[in-house]
């Protein structure tokens, strides 16, 4: 079939739940993906932070062909080793002392809401159920994590939503001290927030956080979906604030294009789960388990994080520049290899052009750029995509 038959089958048998660009992507190789007429693309977006380690690295690949082989699927009935193996490194090189394995960054979120007023009605005196979460922050699309998302967009339609979550502006913590109630068990943050506009943490904002949380008795709870597994240029992002969350939630990257979620927590929080607490089927699936040991050993083992702050300097410095030059860019902002260029007018129609010009990036907020590219990004590529930023911008 053809680009346009696809296209028109897709419309035709799938729910209209995406706005899709016209484009049919087929092949990826590190940071380049091909569409079905064979038109190459430099990929800015993997999937959404999700491919870090570039498309088809062979590390993962090698990975799943052997464990495919060997055993796919088992229930967790029973013990699994790679699931076991991926534990005790996600442990070793975090806060945690526990992990739970799921298939998406909003099962995460979603366990992560559950053990937090779980552990509330088991540890803490009264009636402990609220949730703190930001405005303008994204935690899923599952009822319960649509609703801690502080966006009324994703949202709307879906009423009634349910009880327990309370929103604050990001980066006011004067806004969280208000917020607190009685009812309130755990603030939900995510370190940058990258569907609300790569928003960055004040200096102290996270360490008040943490604070606040030890004052009142509450958990603090870091959504790293999107900005962990090395995409700010350490293995975590909580490691750059100099404290710790008591739950974490990782997805996207983990998995390097396999689905895949973890929540992790101390020892304290997770022993209120117990058999039959929180379970998924697929969760922690040994095809999966394999594919995050590869992506893990080679985070750890072969100087993705250095190379991602190396470049992240390199990236920064050249998206300096071309706001110095193009008056339609009032701001750059981020962090590691998450960066958001502000506009003055809307991003939509840049997107399009930059992809007619063979980059893949996307808009959030309405005027926010978003650049999310592979960790193994090379200085040439940067200079590609900046290349074509020069042309697209105000043309």
């Amino acid at each position: 079939m053809n680009t346009e038959e696809l296209i028109a089958l897709s419309e035709q048998c799938i729910m209209h739940t995406y706005r899709r660009f016209p484009i049919v992507l087929v092949k990826g190789s590190g940071a380049r993906v091909w569409d079905s007429e064979g038109k190459e693309y430099l990929d800015f977006v993997a999937g959404i932070a999700v491919c870090s380690l570039g498309h088809a690295h062979p590390k993962v690949v090698d990975a799943i062909q052997k464990q495919v082989e060997l055993l796919t699927h088992v229930s967790n009935l029973y013990y699994i080793e790679p699931q076991i193996h991926l534990a005790g490194l996600l442990v070793e090189h975090s806060f945690a002392d526990k992990a739970f394995f799921c298939n998406s960054g909003a099962e995460a979120n979603e366990a992560a809401i559950k053990l937090a007023r779980k552990y509330a009605h088991d540890s803490i005196e009264g009636n402990r159920y609220e949730i703190i979460t930001m405005e303008d922050s994204f935690h899923g699309r599952t009822l319960a994590t649509v609703t801690a998302t502080g966006q009324e967009k994703f949202q709307a339609g879906f009423d009634p939503l349910p009880a327990g979550f309370r929103y604050v502006p990001f980066n006011d913590i004067s806004a969280v001290e208000r917020a607190v109630s009685e009812h309130t068990c755990a603030i939900m943050v995510e370190p940058i927030q990258g569907e609300g506009g790569i928003k960055v943490p004040d200096d102290g904002y996270l360490q008040s956080l943490r604070s606040l949380c030890d004052e009142r008795d509450l958990l603090l709870i870091f959504d790293e979906v999107q900005v962990g597994m090395g995409r700010t240029g350490t293995l975590f992002a909580y490691e750059k604030s100099g404290i710790t969350p008591d739950i974490m939630t990782l997805a996207k990257a983990l998995g390097n294009g396999y689905p895949v979620g973890a929540m992790l927590a101390s020892d304290t929080v997770a022993s209120a789960f117990g058999p039959g607490n929180h379970a998924t089927t697929f969760g922690g699936n040994p095809l999966g388990m394999s594919a995050c040991l590869a992506v893990m050993d080679t985070l750890l083992n072969d100087g993705i994080l250095e190379h991602c702050r190396s470049m992240s300097t390199y990236f920064f410095d050249r998206l300096g520049a071309l706001a110095e030059r193009h008056a339609e860019i009032c701001g750059v902002r981020g962090e590691g290899l998450i960066a958001g260029l502000e506009l003055t007018c809307p991003g939509d129609e840049i997107v399009w052009k930059a992809m007619e010009k063979g980059l893949l990036i996307n808009c959030t907020s309405g005027n926010i750029l978003r650049f999310v590219p592979p960790l193994v990004i090379t200085e040439d590529e940067v200079d590609q995509a900046i290349n074509i930023m020069d042309e697209v911008i105000g043309s």
